[in-house]
């Protein structure tokens, strides 16, 4: 059972850091699986690729050396027999890993007092997403109303108990990177840890003091702009305008800070893209024709793009490169970016159409479909 949802996104920032690097030394005994062979898995956004293996000894020992490993601790999971154990592994480890029976109830592991702690939580919070399933499967089953009434009691205290324990392990050792996992752990059908936007304050208790701990830590980094993310959030209905979209405000490619709502009054296409990612640049071929045919529409058609970027030279020549005649904006804070947050762009490239009112009328459109919209709202 493996439920690294959003943790896995700061473990790129945490590879990239400029720190010393050693090797990572890991051994130890798993027994009573049927697995031959042991993995090791970096944990990198969207993807986890393994990068190291071993086979098991008759008696079920193993050892396995990784190298450049930096010495700020990241995220890489041990898999023995279809299991996935989470470690917070930093250059220099050495790490005994091991298990008798059950893989995930059972492990130890010694030598990393991070990936001790994540242990502690990691190991609680699967029995208890495993027990909610199990109860989950029994309401499949053929229930008398006393039986379900019975049973839902029973699945709401325990749902709500494993809720206790993961704030208690966030408050207890906030200046672990392992409350850090633990922020970003759900049990099923949570899209928040407690109450959504409020949440922001046990972010804010584990950044004050990683601040503290690992004051030079890119996890530390990248937990303060999930914060400015949150409270953009919480701040959006002071940002809403008159318009009824968030408004927006950064900085174009000569330095003159525009905001979104001075196109009041226009059709326009915001536009989320990335130069770094060269993903766009067929996208923005097509687009330069849609808005030379609307240059003298009876209203206005205007292009508001935000770059989703971190070089600001790259992000200018991408510009200037491909002459791209309208409004091309970015605060450079990469996926950092507060506009990000603001309209719950999840990946790239994104769009927002907004009519004259200031209304979004359609989202994510392009081509044949973007055209015959144009066509209706530019009239």
């Amino acid at each position: 059972m493996n439920k690294q949802t959003l943790f896995v996104t700061l473990t790129t920032a945490a590879l990239m850091c400029g720190c010393q690097s050693s090797k990572v030394k890991i051994s130890g005994r798993f027994v009573g699986g049927d697995a031959k062979n042991i993995y090791l898995e970096q944990v990198l956004p969207l993807t986890q690729s393994v990068v190291d293996s071993a086979a098991l000894a008759p008696d079920g020992s193993y050892r396995m050396e990784l190298t450049g490993v930096a010495k700020t601790p990241s995220l890489y999971n041990v898999i023995y027999d279809g299991e996935r154990i989470p470690l917070l592994l930093a250059g220099g480890d050495r790490l005994t890993l091991g298990s008798v029976g059950s893989v995930i109830r059972n492990y130890t592991v010694e030598g990393s007092s991070e990936s001790e702690l994540l242990r502690q939580f990691y190991q609680a919070f699967v029995t208890g997403a495993q027990q909610l399933e199990n109860m989950g499967t029994e309401f499949a089953r053929k229930l008398t109303d006393e039986e379900r009434k019975s049973l839902i009691k029973e699945y709401t205290a325990e749902y709500y108990r494993i809720r206790r324990e993961q704030l208690r392990f966030i408050i207890e050792h906030k200046a672990s990177l392992a409350a850090v996992y633990a922020l970003y752990q759900r049990l099923p059908g949570d899209t928040y840890l407690f109450n959504g936007d409020s949440d922001v304050v046990y972010y804010r208790t584990v950044a004050e003091a990683l601040q503290e701990s690992y004051p030079d830590s890119p996890y530390l980094q990248s937990l303060q702009a999930e914060i400015a993310r949150m409270d953009a959030r919480i701040s959006l209905t002071s940002q809403i305008t008159e318009a009824r979209h968030p408004d927006l405000e950064l900085t174009d490619i000569y330095g003159k800070k525009i905001r979104l709502s001075s196109l009041a009054g226009k059709v326009v296409l915001l536009d989320f893209w990335s130069a770094e990612l060269g993903s766009s640049n067929a996208l923005n071929a097509d687009l330069k024709e849609l808005y030379r045919k609307y240059a003298d529409a009876p209203v206005g058609f205007e292009v508001y793009q935000v770059a989703v970027d971190t070089s600001k030279p790259l992000w200018i020549t991408a510009v200037q490169e491909q002459q791209l005649p309208w409004i091309s904006v970015s605060d450079l804070r990469g996926r950092s970016s507060v506009a990000l947050g603001l309209y719950n762009v999840q990946r790239l490239p994104a769009n927002f159409l907004i009519d004259k009112e200031g209304t979004i009328v359609a989202k994510n459109i392009y081509g044949k479909s973007l055209e015959a919209k144009l066509d209706e709202l530019t009239k």
